[in-house]
């Protein structure tokens, strides 16, 4: 069904109505694409926060300890992800935030342990809509 066909079907006898829409054939075609995007994407917009990035020598091995240190001191309350982005650049970046307030909250406290730490925008994973 096309968002040109109508939009409600009623039947109420003496005051039934029918309502047409009227609208650029390309609507229909944005509508699609855009749907097709989201399908593509493998997790949604929002805000990680980033504790290390760097493209030095030993920028793999920092990396490594960085994020174990991260493991070591946050074990249960933020999940970490290290990446690789050409040319030459190692981040970890940790959390999955839906908003910048919610990001801002973990921010203050990751950063006690890693001061240069700061937000990002990124492509989050999607929330475990099970969890409790």
């Amino acid at each position: 069904m096309s968002t040109t066909e109508s939009l409600f079907s009623r039947n109420d006898g003496e005051n039934s109505g029918r309502l047409t829409i009227r609208q650029n054939p390309g609507i229909d075609s944005l509508i699609n694409r855009h749907i097709l995007y989201n399908m593509k994407l493998r997790g949604l917009e929002g805000f990680r926060i980033q504790i290390y990035n760097s493209s030095n020598r030993n920028a793999r091995e920092e990396s490594g300890k960085v994020q174990a240190d991260f493991i070591s001191k946050f074990p249960r309350e933020l999940v970490s992800y290290a990446s690789f982005a050409e040319p030459g650049w190692y981040m970890i970046r940790v959390g999955d935030f839906r908003t910048k307030t919610e990001a801002t909250k973990y921010l203050l406290m990751v950063r006690k342990v890693f001061p240069d730490a700061y937000l990002v925008p990124d492509i989050i994973n999607f929330p475990d809509l099970n969890k409790q």
